[in-house]
């Protein structure tokens, strides 16, 4: 490889072959051509001189461009902000955030929270009473609170706790003066993250009148919040819920939102009180209707850490002391996180509303209370079928010897049929209940002494009048029913009967017949 004085390149190959490039052929004629070869005498002769132009890449106005170096460096520290813990940090232990509806009356808060809770959990809420807690993805919680609108001390409150606020505003009507107090009251406690929900937009007749009244809801909202502040609008309503749509759109924005700690709350521990309870003992309010209670309060730690030795300020009420704080189970859990997936099923979607009364388990410090709803089983013994010849059988499949026994006590099943054979409380049989202590002796009832032998053979009167009346009862039982069992014999014989019994439906002639009062001796 060799360059030769034009600058074209040679290659020699192995052969000996010699491959030429021509080089880029210059400029002869014009202005280039004429420094290029003046440039070149210059440098042969040795005269040429190297010149440094200073002012060949400077400013051309340094004014204005000392202005704009100062509003870029403005620009930059407006985005500096000083960094803060966040003490939520810990997604899977982290107390829920806390999302306030806030509007004036008849405004649609209430409509809103059901339409939420239905979509994140597929329940229908009746009455909205106190936070209520839901799921609301893999690692996310939010409690809403409706804010009532008619109590200034209940907007203070919501503004102090409020992570998100959902201002509703009735679009056909506008802004209202509960809406600007509201905003008011928050701009002086930080003034979280606020969304704006605008509702009764289905009343509007024409399109154009709509499209306006949005525009300048939306210049005012922005004017009172932020430029750029979020909205949403909701049309319509159906079943007393809004569209699907329109909230879909709602809850993908709060599950997003990312939400900044305030200064006050990061430093002060509090709680947000989802149920309380009295565990006062009975016999001292009794005694004094006006002695001091004892309370206890359920709900999550926001904040800081909570301590014993701390005194607690009840709003409205006073400050006290705190006589013992314990960790209960969550009644919210988040969903198990060891499984890998990908959205949040709804069998693992919670909902944690103790005021509302929705929710089949609730969790207490020493008790776990189980509502049953409407559960209610048929015992088969209430239930017999008598074929056209008068015989009672057994139905079709089931065994009569297993009619008490198929049900361990122990099982879910076997507690919810006992708990329904229940028709006494432990007191009222408390007070009833005998104790015989030998063989032959007097039975002594509840509540009676032992000189008292007057009130003792009452007692076993009475024992023995009850041992009668079960008798009598027994014997009464076996005769109604041998009087039933021959009238249907004789019903069967009589083919030309005007009466007959139902059929169960099977086709072998059977009859079904309940007996709503079917004595016990019935049973093996």
């Amino acid at each position: 490889l060799s360059r030769c004085e034009t600058g074209a390149l040679h290659y020699k190959m192995d052969g000996g072959d010699v491959i030429d490039h021509h080089s880029h052929k210059g400029r002869k004629a014009g202005r280039g051509a004429k420094e290029a070869k003046k440039d070149k005498k210059s440098k042969k002769e040795g005269s040429r001189v190297e010149r440094h132009n200073h002012r060949a890449f400077s400013v051309a106005n340094v004014t204005r461009t000392q202005r704009n170096i100062q509003r870029n460096l403005d620009k930059g520290h407006s985005k500096e902000f000083v960094p803060l813990k966040d003490r939520r940090a810990l997604e899977e232990e982290a107390p829920p955030h806390c999302v306030v509806v806030m509007g004036p009356p008849k405004v649609g808060k209430s409509t809103l929270i059901r339409s939420l809770v239905k979509s994140y959990t597929n329940h229908n809420l009746t009455t909205i009473t106190g936070p209520i807690t839901v799921i609301t993805g893999k690692k996310r919680r939010i409690t809403l609170i409706e804010c009532p609108s008619n109590d200034t001390a209940a907007m203070l409150d919501c503004a102090k706790i409020a992570d998100l606020v959902l201002l509703c505003v009735d679009a056909k009507f506008g802004f209202e003066m509960e809406t600007f107090e509201f905003l008011n009251i928050v701009q002086t406690h930080g003034f979280p993250k606020v969304m704006g929900v605008f509702t009764h937009l289905d009343q509007f007749k024409t399109a154009k009148n709509l499209r306006k009244t949005k525009k300048e809801l939306k210049h005012r909202f922005w004017t009172e919040i932020y430029q750029g502040a979020k909205m949403f609008y909701f049309s319509g309503t159906i079943n007393e819920k809004y569209l699907k749509n329109e909230v879909k759109q709602l809850t993908l924005f709060i599950s997003r939102v990312k939400y900044r700690p305030l200064v006050w709350r990061n430093t002060h521990p509090y709680v947000i009180v989802d149920r309380h309870e009295d565990i006062t003992h009975p016999n001292d309010i009794s005694e004094n209707p006006q002695c001091n209670r004892s309370v206890t309060f359920y709900g999550y730690v926001r904040g800081t850490h909570l301590k014993t030795t701390q005194k607690v300020h009840l709003i409205g009420v006073g400050d006290f002391n705190m006589s013992e704080i314990s960790t209960l189970p969550d009644p919210c859990p988040i969903p198990d996180t060891d499984k890998e997936k990908k959205s949040l099923t709804r069998k693992d979607a919670l909902l944690f509303a103790p005021s509302s009364n929705v929710g089949a388990v609730s969790f207490d410090k020493d008790a776990v209370y189980i509502d049953i709803g409407k559960a209610n089983y048929t015992k088969k013994e209430n239930l017999a079928i008598i074929n056209k010849q008068g015989d009672l059988v057994q139905e079709e499949g089931s065994d009569d010897s297993s009619s008490d026994e198929d049900s361990d006590g122990d099982e879910p099943a076997g507690l919810l049929k006992n708990l329904q054979d229940v028709r006494a409380g432990v007191d009222e049989k408390m007070q009833n209940s005998t104790l015989r202590l030998f063989k032959g002796s007097k039975a002594v009832r509840a509540g009676s002494s032992d000189d008292d032998d007057d009130s003792g053979s009452s007692s076993e009167d009475h024992s023995d009048d009850d041992d009668n009346d079960q008798t009598n009862k027994t014997s009464s039982s076996r005769e109604e029913l041998a009087k039933l069992t021959r009238s249907f014999r004789q019903a069967g014989k009589r083919g030309n009967s005007q009466q007959q019994p139902e059929s169960d439906g099977d086709g072998d002639g059977d009859v079904m017949v309940p007996f709503p009062c079917c004595p016990k001796w019935m049973s093996p």
